[in-house]
């Protein structure tokens, strides 16, 4: 899907055949991913959000934040095979666009990883509010879907800043009000700081909160309130993997503001670095999008019930179905 050509006419011959290899295997896991990975993100996010919203009675702090990192999975499995079989990074690209499809592609990948990481760190404070002070209600599920709403709202109006670098960035030469705005590093340091910095500040807070509370003995530790054992597990194996997984994208973006802040211009060998750098980073980020709700799938202890309750009401259809045989003994006794 990716070519050299950043590195052709450089006069380094002896690097073409690495970067083919290179490209080769990039482009091998992206089709991979884009046969496999995307029909499991959006089927797996999907069924996340579906099973979810069949049974909020039975939802808990956790699962709003799963089903919101699950939106925001949707989004970016939609956005894959765009990327993937567009000019950004393609050699024998499928389809076109001009300036404003690339910006609003921007724009919604940006809202859907800030959503991703924000919830992520949201997730790791309210675990640690619900280990802490288990009867209280300030992580109650009517709070989180306030929360995960503020999210959304925030999300947007910090894309809106680097929307505007953005835009400017394409059409400064038409419009005199961006004369001042065509950076679009600025865009990219934006996104870095808020959209990485803090949420991975709140984490490990957080995470460093949860360690002490695990390791101290307090009558709390025997209330019958405090959360299920699993929910740690999911909690540890979701801020491993999406920052895990989201790092690199925006290392990427901090390395592509800082060779712009030197104001030296980036030689073509470097620059291909920089381009192969981004794509795989990207490519990562995308996965990300398929291996959470998997993730949850196999740790969360509830899901499977909430599932077969799903998949019977589907079966029975607009018919009442039948309650089980042991419920009914159960009664009768």
């Amino acid at each position: 899907m990716w070519s050299c050509g950043p590195l052709n006419g450089t006069g380094g011959a002896e690097d073409q055949p690495l970067c083919q290899h290179l490209h080769l295997v990039l482009s091998v896991f992206s089709l991979l991913y884009l046969v496999a990975g995307v029909p499991v993100g959006l089927g797996y996010n999907a069924l996340l959000v579906l099973v979810n919203l069949h049974d909020q009675s039975s939802m808990t702090m956790p699962d709003v934040y799963f089903v919101n990192m699950a939106v925001a999975g949707l989004v970016l499995s939609a956005l894959a095979p765009v990327h993937l079989l567009g000019p950004t990074a393609s050699g024998w690209a499928l389809w076109g666009f001009g300036s404003e499809a690339h910006v609003t592609l921007l724009v919604l990948f940006n809202v859907s990883s800030l959503v991703t990481m924000y919830s992520t760190a949201l997730l790791s404070l309210d675990c640690y509010i619900e280990r802490a002070l288990p009867r209280t209600y300030m992580s109650s599920v009517y709070n989180t879907r306030h929360v995960c709403g503020f999210v959304w709202g925030g999300a947007l109006l910090t894309s809106f800043s680097s929307l505007l670098f953005y835009v400017c960035s394409h059409v400064a030469a038409r419009i005199v009000e961006c004369s001042k705005m065509r950076d679009a590093q600025a865009a990219d340091a934006i996104m870095v700081f808020i959209g990485y910095v803090v949420p991975a500040l709140a984490v490990l807070y957080a995470l460093a909160l949860i360690s002490r509370i695990r390791k101290a003995d307090t009558p709390l530790d025997q209330d019958a309130g405090r959360p299920d054992p699993s929910v740690h597990r999911l909690l540890v194996a979701t801020v491993c993997t999406q920052f895990g997984l989201w790092t690199p994208h925006y290392l990427t973006l901090l390395g592509h503001t800082l060779l712009a802040l030197r104001g030296k211009p980036v030689d073509r060998h470097h620059l291909g670095i920089l381009l192969f750098a981004k794509d795989v980073a990207r490519f990562l980020a995308f996965s990300s999008s398929s291996v959470v709700p998997l993730l949850y799938r196999y740790i969360n202890r509830n899901f499977p019930s909430k599932l077969r309750r799903l998949t019977k009401k589907m079966h029975c259809g607009r018919q009442s179905c039948s309650p089980d045989r042991a419920g009914v003994q159960q009664v009768m006794a």
